[in-house]
């Protein structure tokens, strides 16, 4: 297989300050979990990492340095970057230049200071002019616990975050093209100070010395939904987890992340380079979690704000903060520099984990979550304009293409609990699709007993069986809504004893949809021929058997499902996985986290691409996988298949992603490569064989 490993990691860019931060800054710049703010006086590293959550600072002086040494931005990079934070235009920043060096000139006599970015790292070099004396270079460092110099040589900085490690400098020289070598090595100079010993080299000759800056690329954004446009373009969405974990780059709407944490926008060119990257928030929680496109390249994003001053456009449907977390809608223009319309969405409570938007030919964008709202804004005639309270409901809203009315608006969800069982009772939309009819297509979970089903349905009672304290007793659905969001085409339970959730959906031409999510039932419906008829592995029933008396097993594998274009049926239905599974001991407490499915599309062949995530070492990898064993305790996976072929044939390509992090969502273009969007803010372009 053919993976684009760099496609989609985004570069490193200064931005010069212009009022977006502290006056002392002069340039800063965002990578993966790290901002680095450049002063006259010092580079303020910034470093967080999300699990579990951490921060640390690291402050880096050059000792007696030259206070006038003259700082500049060095190649600038071609359009600008926008700020527009909250909904005041008084804070707003346009125009703001981005650089892909920062020079220090005069530093010290002789001495230049480079700062550049090689991906999402940090790098710098010190060039020493003939004839200058690289011993007067001394770096002071603030915010390590400790300094070390390891058998390597590396300088080691320990931190909150973790060890940063700089390792060992490259110390080299120019001369007619050719680079020579230098050998040298740090040394300290007393205190938390470091300074480098450069052995013999030619005086007459510029030096470079190059610390390269090493620390995990684990540490930055969560990313979740994907789409991609005619010409190959893919747009993703997400989060910055912390204050100063990523950056937006040149056109951006939002370029400055205004509370923790932020909404991302990202677009890519078909060859992987960045077209615009942008924050969406105001001073509270944001976080996108679904995207669409439609055919003029407008982006429309989805998901939930804690913000007052989300940015909102006049007009729009709900303008103003209604409290607790709320739904928003945003359709960014096709640069990616200004909002077509933004608006709040949602009633007195909360909506939470609305990840599914879809968007027709006309311009109507389609969104599905949850809330627990009893006034979330409904229309009349649609087909459950009132909740029945006693817990969260899938909600499923259609606005208008200028965002500033709902075109219908409705509840989908239950009452009642099954089996005469009491506690909390929920519904939750999770994936929506829309067909050219514009009928809509909603899935995601229910442990409602009256989920409202259809006659005929594929099935029309729910199967989760009592669960004990971490078990919801869910099943998935799957339900299809008419144009005017009156009534029901058909809607369907999708589970067995365990609990069930999905998580995407996607239709063809035709009106089959096909499914994935997670479920942990040894009885979820599968169908003749399947890829994996049963749960886990067959290694899996030994494994559980092993167990003691102190452990319990929540085994978990993806599931995929395609159903007929009447949801009276299953064409073709699987397990995905291996026999890695979620444990619970006493002793312990949960551990492991199994197998699951997060997001699904089919080509116009009708071959499914499903991603998400795998703790299994057995996981079905093909031959020509591109990573064909687990890295690390988990991974993400991607998996095509041909739901015509039986049994084991039915896999054409299947490959863990090596370290990227779980996919979140996945997309494929009109060439059949798929883009996978994955939780560590990768995104990869992957051609089949």
């Amino acid at each position: 297989a053919r993976v684009n490993a760099t496609y989609g990691r985004l570069p490193l860019y200064f931005e010069a300050n212009q009022g977006q931060t502290d006056p002392q800054v002069k340039f800063l710049a965002r990578g993966g979990g790290h901002t680095l703010f450049l002063t006259p006086t010092e580079a303020v590293l910034v470093l967080t990492k999300q699990d579990p959550s951490l921060q640390a600072v690291l402050r880096m002086t050059f000792m007696g340095a030259s206070p006038q040494a003259q700082i500049m931005g060095q190649r600038e990079v071609a359009g600008k970057a926008n700020y527009f934070l909250g909904n005041d235009p008084a804070k707003w920043r346009t125009n703001v230049p981005t650089y892909a060096a920062v020079r220090y000139e005069g530093l010290y006599p002789g001495v230049d200071l480079v700062y550049y970015g090689n991906n999402q790292q940090l790098e710098y070099d010190l060039v020493v002019a003939p004839g200058a004396d690289p011993s007067q270079i001394a770096l002071s460092f603030k915010g390590a616990d400790r300094l070390e110099l390891d058998a390597n040589g590396d300088l080691v900085l320990h931190t909150a975050v973790g060890a940063i490690h700089q390792l060992r400098p490259v110390i080299y020289q120019l001369a007619n093209g050719v680079r020579s070598e230098v050998a040298g090595a740090y040394v300290f100079k007393g205190g938390n100070q470091i300074g480098f010993e450069v052995l013999a080299y030619d005086k007459d000759q510029p030096l470079v010395i190059d610390p390269v800056l090493l620390y995990s690329s684990q540490v930055g954004d969560y990313e979740s939904g994907i789409a991609v446009d005619a010409a190959g373009n893919a747009y993703v969405t997400g989060n910055a987890v912390s204050w100063f974990s990523h950056f937006a780059t040149p056109g951006a709407f939002q370029t400055v992340s205004s509370g923790p944490p932020d909404a991302l926008v990202t677009k890519l060119s078909q060859s992987g380079s960045i077209v615009y990257s942008t924050y969406l928030g105001g001073s509270g929680y944001d976080a996108g979690s679904g995207i669409a496109v439609d055919t003029a390249g407008n982006a429309y994003i989805t998901g939930n704000t804690s913000s007052t001053d989300f940015p909102t456009t006049p007009g729009g449907f709900q303008p103003t903060f209604g409290g607790g977390y709320k739904a928003f809608v945003t359709k960014l223009d096709s640069n990616g520099s200004g909002l077509v319309y933004s608006t709040y969405l949602g009633g007195s409570g909360s909506e939470l984990g609305p990840s599914g938007i879809a968007v027709d030919a006309a311009g109507n964008a389609y969104v599905t979550g949850n809330t627990s709202s009893t006034d979330f804004p409904t229309t009349p005639g649609g087909f459950q304009p009132t909740s029945s309270g006693g817990g969260d409901k899938a909600f499923v809203t259609k606005l208008n293409p200028s965002g500033s009315g709902l075109v219908y608006s409705t509840y989908l969800g239950g009452s009642v609990l099954p089996w005469g069982r009491t506690g909390i009772r929920r519904d939750w939309g999770r994936g929506i699709a829309v067909d050219a009819a514009g009928n809509a297509y909603v899935t995601g979970g229910t442990n409602s007993a009256d989920f409202p089903t259809t006659p005929g349905a594929f099935q029309t009672a729910i199967s989760a069986q009592p669960g004990d304290f971490f078990s919801c007793g869910c099943n998935a659905f799957v339900t299809e809504l008419n144009p005017s969001g009156s009534g029901l085409v058909y809607s369907t339970y999708l589970g067995g004893e365990g609990d069930d959730g999905a998580s995407s959906i996607a239709i063809d031409s035709a009106g089959n949809t096909y499914i994935t999510g997670t479920t942990v039932s040894r009885n979820f419906p599968t169908t003749l021929g399947a890829f994996q008829p049963v749960l886990g592995s067959y290694l899996w029933n030994t494994l559980y058997r092993s167990l003691g008396s102190d452990q319990r097993m929540l085994r978990s594998n993806a599931f995929v499902t395609k159903l007929n274009a009447t949801g009276s049926a299953l064409l073709y239905s699987t397990y995905l996985g291996g026999s890695g599974a979620q444990r619970y001991s006493e002793t312990v407490g949960l551990y492991g986290v199994g197998d699951g499915g997060t997001g699904i599309t089919v080509d116009i062949n009708g071959i499914i691409h499903a991603t998400g995530w795998t703790s299994s070492s057995d996981f079905p990898a093909t031959q020509d996988a591109f990573h064909r064993s687990l890295a690390g305790q988990s991974d993400g996976f991607l998996t095509k298949l041909n739901p015509s072929l039986f049994g084991p044939l039915g896999l054409v390509f299947s490959t863990y992603l090596g370290g990227y992090g779980y996919g979140t969502g996945v997309a494929v273009d009109r060439s059949g490569d798929a883009y996978v969007v994955t939780l560590l803010a990768y995104v990869l372009k992957i051609g089949y064989p």
